[in-house]
């Protein structure tokens, strides 16, 4: 599902990717944790997801900040690049 959302850790408003489904915030990168297959909205965990670091396959790299499972997320084209070079660094 491709959905506007209003970042529950930032704040901001998000809008709709256009091109996939928007799963995380551009400005933050954080997630929230309402999949349990990409898109499904069945998980009723609702935690939030934040994000801890990034894998070579683009993926943003999460864990729960309420059941604290891990997560995996593609990024985005209009992901804040300086939040995901900082992530980066961590390896």
């Amino acid at each position: 599902k491709d959905e506007s959302f209003l970042c529950e850790n930032c704040k901001k408003f998000v809008n709709k990717l256009n091109y996939t489904a928007r799963d995380h915030c551009p400005y933050c990168l954080y997630s929230k944790h309402v999949d349990i297959n990409p898109g499904d909205r069945l998980n009723t965990c609702h935690g939030l997801l934040k994000p801890i670091d990034i894998e070579s396959t683009y993926k943003i790299i999460y864990k729960c900040t309420k059941c604290h499972k891990s997560h995996k997320n593609i990024m985005a084209k209009d992901d804040n690049m300086d939040m995901i070079i900082e992530l980066s660094k961590k390896n």
